[in-house]
């Protein structure tokens, strides 16, 4: 059956009484067994968590949780999966992290760095201690102007890092993925990220995606050697080696990895803006600089951690302008793309008849939709200029351009700032749209970033439908056309045997055909645990023990986010949902008509978006915004009631403490309601679970004083 390593007891227990201590197995300690099957067979890891944590509290200065609640906010990311941690750390400093990964290894656990926790493939939960980097390790260390770089810690988050570069010293950094409000620079670099501006970083810096983008790391080995990388001329690579060390070896073995590999890199990876599956080998190539640096980007965590990145920064336009063109179907836009990039956009986007439809379900910026010109697909495409004029002339141009041809698609200049703004938020508005669409199954993602060559979009994308249809799968597509990149979530059950066989059947076929595109089953968002059994379809045998090499030198003990791009723990085991997936039917006050009628799929509302964690702009998450704490956001809250719910971590039901806890901030303000993009209602919920929490219990003061204000207004006009 397609169950993971985590979910075989989930029915047990469901909203149990027992107690809220700390979960313990085989007395004080958990069983992380199932981690690499090449190095070791179940039950032989075993991780002294007390004394583990004893240490940790001892020799670091951030924080150290390894209570359930904490365990429960960390179980899962933006992905499909669930897997509980060991424990959680939120360092301080570098010697935090040095101090943490050193106990680590002294106790065999494995490591997992984390930043917003929005990946979609995995990559962000394990069973492993996961060091949350986005609270405090979160400083912008140097900017250099003459350079046009920017050094960071890894917890920053993106539009921290660039609203300060760009009003300081008038440069940004290319890639902007549609998080940018939230997720983290060292996510980002652990996925590769790329986003809807990437397209202009590939034509003013050295290419699409963050690896593109970085100029050298610091990193930390699980073994604890601190190094700085980046790239490395013949005589540095020499001087290195000679050198000796635990670095001279590393930089042997990749010169070998290299040597044996060169071949074949060469010919197995596609040469395309957004290939992001696999680790980055033709960095170490010698046409590339034997770029250490950008070979470790896109490694989700599994090799190193990140201690200092330097990133290249580029110019920032001061005025842009946004033309919409419209077409009749959705390859028609693909078609279009190779016409368009030849004007050098700084951006350029596909969205298609049914995001809009859902976005109109869904109540999601529909005063937005009005401004798109007639069609069924749209590209949005971005000009940037020193002055509203230049931004506006090159707009001009294309459009003259465009009318020449007999297909010529309807057009729409959009110069005005605010109405620019409004139209990008109905295309970052697709993930939100498409997850939880009133009347239609719950969409998921699993095969949501697939890309290939720009000059093959159109064809892509008509037989990418022809697919979806045969598997009776029917997903708005979108994305980053003008790169590649097709994005959609869909409608796969991950709840019965069939649907699961069904999914994966599906995204083995998907792969073989994105690889005779000459494409890559990941553009954007990584491999983790729903990608990482399918990249011998991709890349064949022989770059498949590369990639196993390549691990081996960073983290012989593999012991770095296991389970994920490699010998992963199963595409279709560890589900969020799964075949046993049992919630109990609770009896509850509130109707949750939007939820089938049921608390349990309320708790489970949310996909893990991450919009609540942002720092600034909107009304979500108010407690989120001061605290910068997972358990004060939306999302942590939805986490905490689906575990709740699960019973399995924490354990008696309706009278739980942590959920208590985490619920205590929310101001029941319902901006969750309007800004989350699936609407999540915290509001509601709250009133839920403390109606029950309180059943046969004393309320606090407060409660009494406002709950009866009726009568001690009416006992005042006396």
């Amino acid at each position: 059956m397609p169950t993971g390593t985590q979910t075989k007891e989930r029915k047990k227990n469901k909203m149990d009484a027992g107690s809220n201590g700390k979960q313990k197995i085989n007395g004080q300690q958990i069983d992380v067994s199932d981690l690499d099957p090449r190095f070791h067979t179940k039950d032989s890891i075993n991780v002294d968590v007390e004394n583990l944590e004893k240490e940790l509290q001892n020799n670091i200065d951030g924080e150290v949780r390894f209570d359930v609640g904490s365990r429960a906010l960390y179980s899962t990311d933006g992905s499909n999966y669930r897997q509980v941690p060991i424990g959680v750390v939120l360092p301080k400093t570098e010697n935090d992290i040095i101090n943490t990964i050193a106990l680590c290894k002294k106790y065999g656990a494995p490591v997992l760095s984390r930043g917003g926790g929005t990946s979609l493939a995995g990559q962000c939960c394990n069973v492993a201690v996961v060091m949350d980097m986005s609270k405090y390790y979160n400083k912008i260390l140097d900017i250099n102007e003459k350079n046009k770089t920017v050094t960071i810690q890894p917890g920053i988050v993106l539009d921290t890092m660039r609203h300060t570069t760009e009003r300081e010293i008038g440069l940004t950094f290319g890639p902007d993925p549609a998080t940018h409000t939230h997720c983290t620079l060292g996510g980002m670099l652990g996925n590769d990220s790329c986003g809807i501006h990437s397209v202009m970083a590939a034509f003013e810096g050295d290419g699409a995606r963050t690896a593109d983008n970085v100029e050298s790391l610091t990193v930390l080995t699980y073994d604890g050697m601190k190094i700085k990388v980046g790239p490395t001329s013949d005589e540095e690579l020499e001087s290195i080696i000679n050198a000796g060390g635990r670095k001279g070896e590393i930089y042997k073995n990749l010169k070998d990895l290299r040597d044996k590999y060169a071949d074949l890199i060469r010919e197995k990876f596609p040469k395309i803006p957004r290939r992001v599956s696999g680790y980055n080998l033709p960095q170490l190539l010698p046409e590339n600089g034997f770029n250490v640096a950008r070979a470790l980007v896109g490694s989700e965590g599994t090799l190193v951690t990140i201690l200092e990145a330097t990133m290249q920064l580029i110019h920032n336009p001061k005025a842009r302008s946004l033309v919409v063109l419209g077409y009749p179907n959705l390859p028609a836009s693909g078609y279009a793309v190779m016409k368009i990039l030849p004007h050098k956009p700084i951006g350029l986007e596909g969205i298609d008849h049914l995001l809009i439809e859902y976005m109109k379900r869904k109540g999601l910026n529909i005063e937005d939709i009005p401004l798109l010109p007639d069609g069924q697909a749209w590209l949005l495409v971005e000009f940037g200029g020193e002055s509203k004029e230049e931004a506006d002339k090159k707009a001009h141009d294309l459009m003259d351009e465009l009318k020449k041809d007999d297909d010529a698609p309807n057009m729409s200049l959009f110069d005005d700032e605010k109405q620019e703004q409004m139209l990008w938020e109905v295309r970052e508005s697709g993930l939100g749209a498409t997850a939880a669409v009133p009347g239609l199954p719950t969409m998921h993602p699993g095969w949501e970033d697939s890309a290939v060559p720009p000059e093959k979009v159109g064809d892509y994308l008509k037989d990418l439908k022809d697919l979806f249809h045969k598997y009776d799968y029917n997903p708005s597509l979108y994305g980053h056309f003008g790169q590649g990149c097709i994005h959609c979530r869909v409608g796969f059950d991950l709840l019965t045997e069939d649907g699961i066989e069904k999914y994966k059947k599906f995204t083995v076929e998907a792969s073989h055909m994105v690889v005779r595109y000459g494409g890559s089953n990941s553009g954007e968002h990584g491999d983790g645990q729903a990608r990482g059994d399918l990249l011998e379809i991709m890349f064949g045998k022989e770059i498949l023990q590369a990639f196993h090499e390549f691990k081996t030198i960073w983290d012989p003990q593999w012991k770095m986010n296991p389970g994920k791009i490699l010998d992963t723990y199963g595409q279709t085991n560890d589900l969020r949902t799964g075949t046993t997936y049992d919630p109990p039917n609770v009896k509850t006050h509130f109707q949750f008509p939007d939820e089938n009628y049921s608390f349990a799929v309320a708790s489970n509302r949310c996909v893990g978006v991450g919009k609540c964690r942002r720092h600034e702009g909107g009304t979500m998450c108010p407690s989120y915004m001061v605290t910068h704490e997972e358990e004060h956001s939306t999302r942590g809250r939805s986490r905490m009631l689906f575990e709740m719910m699960e019973g399995d971590i924490l354990k008696g039901g309706w009278r739980n403490k942590e959920v208590k806890e985490s619920l205590d901030l929310c101001l029941a303000c319902k901006g969750c309601k309007a800004d989350c993009p699936v609407n999540v209602d915290m509001a509601t919920y709250k009133s839920e679970f403390l109606s029950h929490y309180y059943e046969g219990r004393l309320r606090p003061r407060t409660a009494y004083a406002f709950g009866w204000i009726y009568w001690w207004s009416r006992l005042a006009s006396l």
